[in-house]
């Protein structure tokens, strides 16, 4: 009995302990409950990105194209335009020569010939007109060096300073542009002239 017992005694009471359960990696875990459609969602977002990159792009050429055509339909006619107000000078300066006393004795054929003139002169204005050249009224106005080109002064205590008081040669624009400034004589001598000329309030800047 003794014997067994110690046979049986701290060496039966020894067990085997039972061994900690394996725990799962945690960045194997992580990878595994990623969202699947993240990486979706931000390819999703960069095209969107540049989709709205690209419309903006083709919107700004669409609005610059439209600009350019405007203005190619615009100022087309303008180096011919200035060509033909050169004529017109001309013309003008032909009509200027004429005394006085001369037109009124003239003779029918000089009449013809005077009237034949000016007729031409209009018509050629006209037509210039038509196609966006238009004159620039400046006498009587404030001194706008956007659209007055100064020649001269004239003592004039009468006026304002810096009123345009002579047109030595007409100016005319076209479009939102100048395309010949008028050669003005201006007042000095007169008043402060505080109020904006009427042509920089109805006319575009050159």
């Amino acid at each position: 009995m003794t014997e067994e017992t110690n046979k049986n005694g701290p060496d039966a009471a020894v067990t085997a302990e039972p061994s900690a359960p394996e725990l799962p990696d945690e960045a194997g875990a992580t990878e595994q409950v990623a969202d699947p459609f993240e990486e979706l969602r931000s390819e999703n977002a960069d095209l969107r990105d540049r989709f709205l990159r690209l419309a903006a792009e083709m919107d700004n050429l669409r609005r610059r194209t439209d600009r350019e055509v405007k203005d190619a339909k615009a100022y087309a006619v303008t180096g011919f335009a200035r060509d033909m107000l050169s004529v017109s000078d001309n013309l003008r300066r032909a009509i200027d020569a004429i005394p006085a006393d001369m037109r009124a004795g003239a003779d029918a054929g000089l009449s013809a010939l005077i009237e034949g003139v000016e007729m031409t002169e209009r018509a050629m204005l006209s037509a210039l007109e038509r196609h966006g050249v238009r004159k620039i009224e400046a006498e009587g106005q404030k001194f706008d060096p956007n659209f007055h080109q100064a020649m001269f002064e004239v003592p004039n205590t009468e006026v304002a300073n810096n009123t345009v008081v002579q047109v030595v040669q007409a100016g005319f624009a076209i479009g939102d542009r100048v395309l010949r400034p008028a050669m003005v004589g201006v007042a000095k001598g007169g008043p402060k002239n505080e109020q904006p000329s009427a042509e920089t309030a109805s006319e575009p800047k050159a």
